[in-house]
């Protein structure tokens, strides 16, 4: 039996089958096999440059680093963006910051996503933004200044 009814050689509603596509196929496949970089949201890739930052301090700081958390999140609580006397910058919109171990909460660096892509130019000035906040929020937890955790944090300033 047709799918057109009777009324004019229009499709009946009843029995119209929805398709993804015009030629009904929908995707056939991934774009990119999932181990390449270009199949990696936006997000992973910066979860990898946080990952590669802490990766570069674990060398020197790794027993301090060992019962640190390491987060992304998208973007400040609101209650952060009020200029308060914990900001270790000027800057209006914080790019990171560091919870100390409470209760049976370990101790925490946070960094926001967005706000450093929207300060970077490029991959590689993302990565630099990246290791910068994760220095400054390291030193801040530990209690030390930023050369003191990266040698190299003084010669990107």
């Amino acid at each position: 039996m047709s799918e057109r009814s009777e009324r004019g050689g229009r499709p009946d509603p009843q029995r119209r089958v929805r398709r993804r596509d015009r030629h009904g196929r929908g995707m056939r496949g991934p774009i990119a096999p999932s181990h390449v970089p270009i199949a990696k949201s936006r997000g992973e890739r910066f979860d990898d440059l946080v990952l590669d930052a802490v990766d570069r301090l674990k060398p020197r700081w790794g027993a301090q680093l060992a019962s640190v958390e390491f987060a992304v999140e998208e973007v400040p609580p609101p209650h952060e963006l009020i200029d308060g006397p914990t900001r270790l910058s000027s800057d209006p919109i914080p790019l990171g910051r560091a919870e100390s171990a409470a209760g049976k909460d370990p101790a925490a660096v946070i960094v926001y996503r967005r706000p450093l892509e929207a300060r970077a130019r490029d991959r590689d000035q993302l990565g630099t933004l990246v290791l910068d906040v994760v220095v400054e929020q390291v030193a801040s937890l530990l209690g030390l200044a930023p050369e003191t955790i990266d040698p190299g944090y003084d010669d990107r300033h």
